[in-house]
C-alpha cells in the first residue's frame, strides 16, 4: 500500500522536456525577457535583426577574405543570440569554425530564411 502511495505522489520522469519556444526559429520567451514583454519593441527588434541577418548573409556570399567572413559570421551569431534565433546562431558558428563553403552557406541561408519567414508572420 505504501508503495502505491509513493508512486502516486512522485514526479513523473521526463527524459526529454519539449519546450515549444526552443523549437521555433525565434525563442519568443527569450525575446520577451529581453524586451520586458513589449510587443511593439519585439517586432521592431525582430525586423532590425532580419535586416542585419540579410546583410551578414550578403557579406558572407561576397567573395571576401577570411577575416571579413569571420567578422560577418560573428556579427550574425551575436545578433541571433540577442533575439533568440538559436538556429541562426548555430549556423553562424558553423561558418565561423569551418569557414565559408557551399554547405555552410546553405545552412546559414536556410536558417536566416526560416527566421525571416517567422518574423514576417509575427509582424502581420
Amino acid at each position: 500500500m505504501a508503495a502505491a502511495v509513493n508512486i502516486a505522489f512522485e514526479a513523473p520522469e521526463t527524459h526529454h522536456v519539449r519546450t515549444p519556444s526552443h523549437e521555433r526559429p525565434i525563442d519568443l520567451v527569450h525575446l520577451a525577457a529581453q524586451t520586458k514583454g513589449d510587443k511593439a519593441v519585439e517586432i521592431e527588434i525582430l525586423q532590425m535583426f532580419a535586416r542585419q541577418a540579410r546583410g551578414c548573409l550578403q557579406a558572407l556570399t561576397a567573395k571576401s577574405d577570411k577575416t571579413d567572413n569571420k567578422a560577418a559570421a560573428q556579427r550574425l551569431r551575436n545578433a541571433a543570440i540577442s533575439v533568440g534565433a538559436l538556429r541562426v546562431a548555430s549556423a553562424a558558428e558553423l561558418v565561423d569554425s569551418k569557414g565559408v563553403n557551399a554547405d555552410t552557406l546553405a545552412t546559414v541561408a536556410s536558417a536566416v530564411l526560416e527566421a525571416e519567414h517567422f518574423i514576417l508572420k509575427l509582424a502581420r
